[in-house]
């Protein structure tokens, strides 16, 4: 009998890798509560439409790369391939349109059939922010400070790099497309398959294209910020300023496109060079036009999204295994005195593994094996004396500290000190 094996492009998250998507997702949760978000979620499917209507019946990600199925009533579903287009259907649905502003913060698995590969799977997780109802500048720049807060609680802001556009507002953008494509028609036959496709539907896509002769190609074509209107001069120069007034660098990218049509003014991604070829770990930019597309008013729209797997590859080392901690008693008889420890150490704050089975040494090891830092020893003669052994695993070393009538506040912060510094 063949062995089971996960569908291709899903993998499980056991208990290691399960603790830094949790430290990625914390990270991003904490971050959006500082800019006032609310944490809410959508279903994973949808009605087709919710996705095929913004994306068009003909995209790339409808036709190739989405799961869509008819349920047992007939109706045409699809797994969400991202969350934006499902939360402006939950603000139109659950009548939000009179509420506005509006600030949703989400995480949870997205689905895409596409070939697997490192930090790209068919079931994916994301966190993200949506901002809706807010058309000014400054609602933009708070999304990139967001997401610039959120990296830097990851650890990871200073390997990665702000690049911003700008998409100008319809009228700017619908010149620029016009142009655009006239100067591409020159070059049809020397594009790549999948730029000679999106010429006819999303040609703003082909700027992004990583064909070598696609790059050559453009090194010619004209320039979007040339198209930019008196409205969208001054979106962009405002968001420049907002950043700049903070710290926040970035760098102009005039190639960073969004080629849907609900898609204006800003488009941004924070990128590294640590992850090979997958090197966008958040991007974002403003939508305003989406709303339209799922039958409601016009409703600006402005957000990001990050990959949990691309940010979860960084580096094993900024996430934590688990508890750094580990109570342990020399004999049976000491169980219970080592459970009161673990639960008074825990009411002050720290995470304790509690191994109760196997003798001292195995108990040991495991710790070891698992990442611990400190281990407590209790034995008979710490039950008498009520101290307990402090070992430290990293160096071996091992001191008595006193435990009397179960106040362990000091040795709460003995450890507390110790591991700020691990």
């Amino acid at each position: 009998m063949s062995k089971i094996q996960p569908v291709r492009g899903t993998y499980d998250l056991l208990p290691d890798n399960m603790a830094r998507h949790i430290r990625v997702i914390d990270a991003a949760r904490q971050a959006s509560i500082a800019y006032g978000f609310q944490e809410m979620a959508t279903p994973i499917f949808e009605f087709a439409e919710v996705f095929s209507r913004p994306l068009g019946e003909t995209s790339d990600i409808v036709t190739k790369e989405n799961y869509s199925f008819a349920d047992r009533g007939g109706e045409m579903l699809t797994l969400r391939p991202e969350n934006t287009a499902g939360v402006v259907r939950a603000m139109i649905s659950g009548g939000l349109t009179q509420s506005l502003p509006l600030k949703y913060f989400y995480n949870g698995p997205m689905f895409r059939y596409e070939r697997p590969q490192k930090g790209r799977m068919r079931q994916f997780h994301q966190v993200g922010v949506e901002c809706l109802g807010q058309a000014d500048a400054f609602a933009d720049a708070e999304i990139i400070a967001c997401g610039a807060r959120f990296l830097k609680m990851l650890g990871v802001l200073e390997l990665c790099s702000l690049n911003l556009n700008t998409l100008g507002d319809q009228e700017s953008r619908l010149s620029y497309r016009e142009d655009l494509v006239k100067y591409l028609r020159f070059f049809v036959g020397e594009l790549s398959a999948d730029s000679q496709k999106r010429l006819e539907v999303n040609p703003l896509r082909i700027l992004d294209s990583k064909d070598e002769g696609d790059q050559e190609i453009l090194k010619d074509a004209p320039l979007l910020q040339d198209y930019l209107n008196k409205t969208s001069r001054t979106h962009f120069e405002v968001l420049q300023e907002a950043l700049n007034s903070v710290n926040i660098s970035w760098k102009f990218n005039p190639l960073l496109v969004r080629g849907l049509d609900y898609y204006c003014h800003t488009a941004f991604e924070f990128v590294t060079s640590e992850l090979g070829t997958q090197g966008t770990v958040l991007g974002g930019g403003r939508y305003d036009g989406l709303s339209e597309m799922l039958g409601s008013k016009r409703i600006p729209g402005v957000g990001w999204a990050a990959g949990v797997e691309r940010l979860v590859m960084f580096s094993d080392d900024i996430f934590a295994k688990g508890p750094k901690v580990a109570v342990i008693s020399a004999d049976e008889a000491s169980n219970g005195m080592s459970f009161q420890l673990a639960e008074a150490l825990r009411d002050r704050g720290i995470d304790v593994d509690l191994p109760t089975e196997g003798s001292m040494r195995k108990k040991i090891k495991k710790a070891d094996q698992a990442g611990v830092h400190y281990v407590l020893i209790l034995g008979s003669d710490e039950r008498e004396k009520q101290t307990v052994q402090l070992r430290d695993l990293a160096d071996g070393r091992q001191r008595e500290v006193p435990i009397t009538n179960m106040e362990v506040t000091n040795l709460a912060e003995i450890i507390t000190n110790d591991l700020s510094f691990c």
